[in-house]
C-alpha cells in the first residue's frame, strides 16, 4: 500500500530566483530603516493592542481638531510620521505574516512527507538486515543510531517529527 502524500509541489528555478530576488529588493527598502529588539526590549516596549489602536487613533483625531489642545512638550509633527508609518508597515507586515505562514505551513506538509517516507526506508531496511541481505546491515546500523530509545518501549523508531 502507498504512504498517502499530503503535498506535491516543485518550484523552477525561475520561481526560486524571483523569490529570492524579491526577498533582496524587500531586504534592500528595510535597510536602515528597521530595527532589531532584545528579546528584553520586545518585553519593555511590547505591542499595542486594539484597545490601544483606538485610543491612539481617537488622540490623533483630537489633536486634529483641537492641535491648541497639544501639550507643548509633544512634537505633533513626528507623532504624525510615526503614525503614518506605522499603518504603512502593519499593512505589510500582515502579508507578510501570512507569507510567512504559508511557507512554514508547506513545509510542515513537505516534513511530515519526507519523515515518514524515510520511516519506511529505515523499516525496509531494518527487514533486509533480518534476511542478510548484502550491504543492508551496515545501512541499518547506521540509521538505527539516529533513534533514541525509549525506556519503555522496544520500538526503533522515536517519535522524531
Amino acid at each position: 500500500m502507498a504512504l498517502e502524500n499530503l503535498i506535491s509541489v516543485t518550484f523552477t528555478e525561475e520561481e526560486l530566483n524571483k523569490l529570492t530576488k524579491g526577498l533582496q529588493i524587500v531586504k534592500e527598502v528595510l535597510s536602515n530603516k528597521t530595527v532589531n529588539l532584545t528579546p528584553e526590549q520586545r518585553g519593555q516596549y511590547g505591542r499595542i493592542a486594539n484597545q490601544n489602536k483606538l485610543i491612539v487613533d481617537k488622540a490623533k483625531n483630537y489633536m486634529e481638531q483641537h492641535p491648541d489642545w497639544i501639550p507643548r512638550f509633544l512634537d505633533k509633527e513626528e507623532f504624525d510620521r510615526d503614525y503614518t508609518t506605522r499603518k504603512q508597515v502593519e499593512t505589510h507586515v500582515q502579508q507578510l505574516q501570512n507569507l510567512s505562514q504559508q511557507l512554514l505551513d508547506t513545509k510542515t506538509l513537505l516534513d511530515h512527507d519526507n519523515y515518514t517516507n524515510a520511516l519506511s526506508f529505515y523499516r525496509m531496511m531494518r527487514f533486509l538486515a533480518g534476511e542478510n541481505e548484502p550491504g543492508a546491515k551496515p545501512v541499518y546500523e547506521d540509521m538505527k543510531l539516529l533513534f533514541k530509545r525509549s525506556s519503555s518501549t522496544n520500538n526503533d523508531e522515536g517519535s522524531n517529527t
